[in-house]
């Protein structure tokens, strides 16, 4: 048993790809583009050691047009582990460009959606521009929305406590 938890990255939640698809679809003609973050396997119920892809974070100030998408790398949030990146090719090519191959130097995977942005029109790829597999998991994400859970009476309670 290592004393490190596996890296291993096992797919992405249906769910988040649905995500990706709709935002890809939304944003059409232009550019979507986004960055992949994982949630360990085991905090979704998975008896399987690794993570899974479950959160696409869009960074404020990404400019894009129907021929690419631009982060500004100051908006990037500090200490932010991207495990891969995720971006739409309106032209629905499936491939990456030079472009592309330029910034899949950081995370694992990275996924290219095209036009229509159907459940197939989408496609992974290692950090070298190779396609790889990206197995897609039906597990049920984590509700993001207990972090606001709160109300007066425990924020009243909370500086009492100070």
């Amino acid at each position: 048993m290592g004393l490190f938890r596996s890296s291993e990255l096992l797919g992405i939640a249906r769910e988040t790809l649905d995500f990706v698809l709709e935002a890809s679809n939304d944003a059409h003609p232009n550019e979507y583009m986004g960055f992949f973050a994982d949630t360990p396997a085991s905090d979704l119920g998975l008896d399987r050691r690794g993570t899974v892809i479950t959160d696409v974070i869009v960074v404020p100030g990404t400019e894009s047009n129907p021929y690419s998408a631009t982060v500004k790398e100051n908006q990037i949030p500090a200490g932010g582990k991207a495990v891969g990146s995720v971006h739409s090719h309106p032209n629905g090519v499936l491939q990456p460009s030079d472009a592309d191959l330029g910034t899949f130097h950081a995370g694992k995977v990275h996924v290219i959606v095209g036009h229509p942005y159907g459940r197939r029109d989408w496609r992974a790829f290692d950090r070298e521009g190779e396609p790889t597999t990206l197995d897609v998991i039906d597990v049920e994400l984590p509700d993001d929305d207990a972090f606001f859970d709160f109300d007066q009476t425990d924020i009243d309670a909370e500086l009492h406590d100070e």
